[in-house]
């Protein structure tokens, strides 16, 4: 993913290696991580177990709000793509029978990431 993306608020793929150093501490022994995202700071880790979202705060990034969402809490989630004067993105996620989104996450303009994150998503929780 390229500065400009970044900048940009696109989602970008990461390598699932390099997040390790991110959520290493709360990868449990028999769970690996799927998929992970980066949208400008924050983070979107797909595990075979569990969604992680990584929050991160403040002008130096130390502060970091780490949200762990187990799949079967995941009721279902919705997708707005990006128009022509909607320059980004959207990822809802509902939880258990909410009626309003637990979790709304900005991704950006990029369809190919948006449309893997429904598809990564998709078959977690279906």
């Amino acid at each position: 993913m390229s500065l400009f993306d970044r900048l940009a608020g696109n989602a970008g793929k990461i390598n699932n290696d390099a997040i390790l150093k991110d959520v290493g501490p709360f990868i449990l022994d028999n769970e690996s991580v799927l998929h992970s995202f980066k949208l400008v700071r924050d983070l979107i880790i797909f595990t075979d177990k569990r969604l992680i979202l990584i929050d991160v705060q403040g002008t130096t990034g130390r502060k970091r709000t780490y949200e762990i969402v187990p799949y079967d809490s995941i009721s279902r989630f919705a997708i707005e793509t990006a128009g022509t004067f909607d320059t980004d993105s959207e990822l809802k996620i509902y939880i258990s029978s909410a009626t309003q989104p637990t979790y709304s996450l900005e991704l950006g303009r990029n369809a190919d990431h948006v449309y893997e994150i429904a598809k990564t998503l998709s078959s977690a929780i279906l």
